[in-house]
């Protein structure tokens, strides 16, 4: 507990540091990683006044504009993308009140939209911020069959209209003991699980037809409308499933009904590389460091390298903890692939440009090129060194986050 009062005082600190008010910012790195190709020494990246990109390269070869400010750190990256996450609808105090990512009700719920639950004033989204996230794949989390919507968000802004990029990105479901455990006892056995779900699915391919090109049915239905569009391709499904056994169920059930898969979690994907593959479904790997125990007990630390390997899209995430502070330091994973199999670039990757990629939002975040969105990490230090220190966050141009003291 002292530790994490400590990291939030120190996210608060940083919180309250002065906002720039310049419309225009140039930021020189000792080391620059755009994640567009090899990382540039002693580079520069130009944000203009509409907050984008308007140029990165070597300091020799570019001319900061009189007049602009200028950052200088050691190390800069691109915001970094949260692949998955349940932040700003799960709290730091972990009490009744701040827990509305699941929903306990019913096991099937894909109505139920992120964006009324999510908190931009929340301790633990300003906390992630300070630590480099600028865009978060965030909403209902894992643990019902369809738990309800996910979003994306830049982790800035006191509205959620100021935070939103995505208002509906996955609709976000599981499958596994968990359900079970949540819901008491059911929906029981696999094949159950399955079939409720397999159940809703058809529901919606038979309403389908009637789905208006506004995504509406008429009598209204917020569930099969939702599963509709899915089907549509209009929403991804995001299926948690640990073991071997779910993740291939979730491979069937997306070649029955066709939608847009991501496969979150994935302990075991190792054991079903080809499949996955011949699939082409990308994944949304748990956290490097999570408790190997439960549906997790067979995970290693080795799934990123083999995934990788294998040609198959993988991110990493924060995920999802039921402890305080309800999320993992994404930093710190994307430091144990590095450490276990993957190189610095190809784990920097995970937690910017292949997020970005899975959750088709490339063309705006994930690396620093000109016309992207301005969102640029300045540190101290090699990144995924732990005394490093985070010393600005730079979010569509506007500085955030930024400790004058970082270097000293």
């Amino acid at each position: 507990m002292n530790r994490l009062f400590l990291l939030t005082a120190g996210a608060t600190a940083l919180a309250l540091a002065p906002m720039a008010l310049e419309a225009q910012l140039a930021v020189r790195a000792a080391t620059l990683h755009t994640m567009e190709g090899p990382a540039i020494q002693d580079g520069v990246v130009l944000i203009g006044a509409d907050g984008r990109i308007q140029q990165v390269g070597p300091a020799s070869e570019l001319t900061i504009p009189s007049g602009w400010r200028t950052l200088e750190a050691a190390v800069v990256t691109p915001g970094l993308v949260d692949g998955r996450s349940v932040v700003g609808l799960a709290g730091y105090l972990n009490q009744p009140h701040d827990q509305d990512q699941l929903e306990t009700s019913s096991a099937i719920q894909p109505e139920l939209r992120a964006v009324d639950a999510y908190n931009p004033r929340e301790t633990l989204v300003d906390y992630v911020r300070s630590l480099g996230v600028t865009t978060m794949h965030t909403g209902h989390g894992p643990g019902a069959l369809m738990s309800g919507q996910t979003m994306v968000v830049k982790t800035r802004g006191t509205s959620v209209e100021e935070a939103i990029l995505k208002p509906v990105m996955t609709i976000a479901m599981t499958l596994g003991p968990e359900v079970s455990a949540n819901f008491s006892g059911n929906p029981g056995t696999r094949a159950r699980g399955m079939a409720l779900v397999r159940a809703e699915f058809l529901k919606a391919q038979e309403a389908l037809p009637r789905l208006s090109s506004e995504g509406t049915l008429s009598p209204r239905n917020l569930r099969t409308e939702t599963l509709a569009r899915a089907l549509r391709g209009e929403i991804k499904v995001l299926i948690t499933a640990q073991r071997a056994t779910e993740i291939l169920s979730a491979i069937r059930l997306q070649r029955e009904f066709g939608f847009p898969l991501i496969l979150d979690g994935a302990a075991e994907a190792y054991t079903v590389v080809d499949e996955i593959r011949e699939a082409g479904v990308p994944v949304i790997l748990h956290p490097t460091m999570a408790r190997h125990s439960g549906t997790l007990e067979n995970a290693t630390l080795e799934t990123a390298q083999i995934l990788r390997e294998a040609g198959i899209p993988v991110a990493l995430q924060s995920g999802f903890e039921p402890y305080v502070p309800k999320t993992r330091v994404l930093l710190f994973e994307a430091a144990m692939a590095a450490a276990y199999g993957l190189s610095f670039e190809e784990a920097l990757r995970t937690i910017t440009l292949a997020p970005a990629q899975i959750l088709g939002l490339a063309d705006r975040v994930g690396s620093l090129a000109p016309g992207k969105d301005g969102d640029l990490v300045l540190f101290n230090g090699d990144p995924f060194e732990y005394l490093t220190l985070v010393c600005g966050v730079v979010i569509d141009g506007q500085i955030t986050d930024e400790d004058p003291a970082c270097g000293s």
